[in-house]
């Protein structure tokens, strides 16, 4: 025979102190996972979103980022001419040499606190390769002037990146003439500018990667193969959004390993928490519990009976973890991007997904609390019980 859940809930409400306090234990335990894995989430996500599949990205042979690499204008026109490239209708290659340059900036707060910044150089056909990219407000850089349009991360978290304002950088006076988006890319943290005021300016003779758009979008594996196997070039070539998620990778673990870390030992704090509260209330309770006994309720009809009590109390506490955790969706934060070293904006990811990690994460939490009262509870003596 089981004990009615009703009695545990209704159990709760009697202590309603220390149900309370032990819920918020579990509850702010569950909002600082859910915050850590966001921001995990947040970091991987504006690095997955920066690629497309419809595109190719094509660096030297053995580099592992762009900033790493290097092509020379010929291996760029060999690359370019290969039938896999797509055109557009006046037959230009929609391809995007590109420069890769990491500078220190200035915060607005305080100038004197340094963050590395991307300037990327761009063709033409990057607004064009680049499909997620959306001017906001402005115009696109002219060719042939020191103009550079800014990605919406960027704007207001450092000096002069209004519209009509002039940045200064490379030795060089440049004009903000637009701000862009895309799609919450890292693409939204950089500085871009036409390619041949940023070669001179940054001292290049060449450039650090190619994009290009796919002329057969399923045709990957086999333009892989025919410009990895081109003896005039020496190239790595990589589906774009492979590579950026894949750039993702090591400070993700990183973040979520911290998560897991620090949670971890919060955790301890909060199962002891649910103990004590679970300990108090079978000592409280041990006439009930002889009364249960006496009724023919078996001992493990009260370990369940006590452990679900236990996940109840959790299971609030997890909701209430998931409430002060929902704010910070959104919230946009930044870190350093190890495999360029160079500052990425990016915001906190909260998914369902996650809510209901933390909400099992909570009744974990208060199912393991709960058991050894709860065992304790079962093998009360009638007659001590009683007493």
């Amino acid at each position: 025979m089981k004990i009615p859940l009703i009695y545990n809930i209704r159990s709760v409400r009697a202590r309603p102190v220390s149900t309370a306090m032990t819920a918020l234990g579990i509850g702010l335990v569950v909002a600082v996972f859910i915050a850590m894995l966001a921001l995990a989430n947040g970091f991987a996500a504006a690095l997955a979103t920066t690629g497309s599949d419809a595109n190719v990205l094509v660096l030297r042979k053995g580099a592992d980022s762009e900033m790493s690499s290097g092509l020379d204008r010929e291996a760029i026109s060999i690359l370019t001419g290969s039938p896999h490239v797509a055109r557009d209708p006046g037959g230009r290659p929609l391809a995007s040499p590109e420069v890769y340059v990491v500078i220190p900036f200035g915060r607005m707060a305080d100038t004197t606190q340094l963050a590395n910044v991307v300037v990327r150089g761009v063709s033409d056909a990057a607004w064009q390769v680049r499909n997620n990219v959306v001017v906001l407000a402005g115009n696109r850089p002219a060719t042939g002037r020191n103009e550079v349009c800014i990605g919406k991360r960027l704007v207001g978290r450092f000096p002069n990146t209004g519209i009509g304002e002039t940045m200064h950088f490379a030795g060089r006076p440049w004009t903000v003439t637009c701000h862009f988006a895309a799609a919450g890319s890292a693409f939204e943290s950089e500085i871009w500018g036409g390619n041949e005021q940023i070669i001179p300016a940054m001292r290049r003779d060449g450039f650090q990667s190619l994009a290009f758009r796919l002329a057969d979008a399923g045709a990957y594996d086999e333009a892989k193969r025919a410009l990895e196997g081109d003896k005039r070039v020496t190239v790595d070539v990589y589906r774009e959004s492979a590579f950026y998620t894949k750039q993702s990778e090591l400070l993700g673990n990183i973040l979520r390993v911290l998560a897991i870390l620090i949670t971890a030992i919060m955790a301890v704090g909060a199962v002891f928490g649910a103990v004590n509260t679970m300990y108090a209330a079978v000592s409280s309770r041990a006439p009930e519990i002889a009364v249960l006994l006496t009724l023919g309720f078996r001992p493990r009809s009260i370990l369940a009976s006590f452990v679900a009590e236990s996940a109840v109390i959790a299971a609030i506490g997890g909701v209430v973890g998931c409430l002060l955790a929902l704010p910070m969706n959104g919230i946009v934060t930044s870190t350093t991007n190890w495999a360029s070293f160079s500052e990425i904006a990016f915001s906190f990811r909260i998914t369902p997904g996650l809510l209901f990690a933390g909400l099992i994460f909570a009744v974990v939490m208060g199912t393991l609390g709960g058991f050894f009262p709860a065992r304790r509870a079962s093998r009360l003596p009638v007659v001590q019980a009683i007493r």
